[in-house]
């Protein structure tokens, strides 16, 4: 399960338990991304702080883990190449990368979406609101590409990263909307305010 986790939320972690149970997946591994490609022009926590906070986030779940994987990569990361050095480290592993609906709308612009495709299943959460564009899909990838995309419906959460930042910026609280160990974490450094403390 790959994002930017900035900062990881309940929605994720309860995106990922339903989908391990629903799909029998044995692991749900995290990946945070190197570089977070925000729009909003919010500050945003550094890669080390991203991972420590995925790290307490996971910690509590004997089948969640986290890769740092995409953060020692040296120029662009691209979840292609993430998922082939994945698969030779897990050898014999059958892989499943999990993402929600929209992102699954713009799979063809991502880098070599049809490589990734081929090399690994992936399993789409999608919730209400945010539908999978099957005509898209079957117009950009070929049947055979297809089969390896599974649909999962999981439960609409009104919880976002960027909401999340907005109410810390704004001194509202963020209880119940991440784990409390990220709650502290995110108090104890500072982070999404006007100043970041620096590692």
């Amino acid at each position: 399960m790959g994002g930017t986790f900035d900062p990881i939320h309940m929605g994720h972690l309860i995106t990922a338990e339903m989908v391990r149970c629903a799909a029998f997946l044995d692991r749900i591994l995290f990946v945070p991304s190197a570089r977070p490609p925000h729009k909003d022009g919010t500050r945003t926590a550094s890669p080390e702080d991203r991972l420590i906070m995925t790290e307490y986030a996971v910690r509590e779940n004997l089948h969640f883990s986290v890769s740092d994987i995409e953060l020692h990569r040296n120029g662009p990361s691209y979840t292609v190449d993430t998922i082939a050095e994945l698969q030779s480290r897990l050898d014999g592993a059958d892989l499943f990368f999990i993402t929600g609906a929209d992102a699954m709308n713009d799979l063809y612009l991502w880098h070599e979406p049809k490589r990734l495709l081929r090399s690994c299943r992936f399993i789409v959460a999608t919730r209400q609101g945010v539908p999978l564009n099957e005509l898209l899909l079957a117009e950009k990838f070929t049947e055979e590409e297809r089969r390896h995309i599974q649909v999962l419906p999981t439960p609409h959460l009104e919880i976002s990263s960027s909401s999340i930042r907005a109410r810390i910026r704004s001194g509202l609280s963020i209880k119940y909307l991440v784990p409390s160990s990220v709650e502290e974490y995110i108090k104890k450094r500072g982070l999404y305010r006007e100043h970041v403390k620096e590692l």
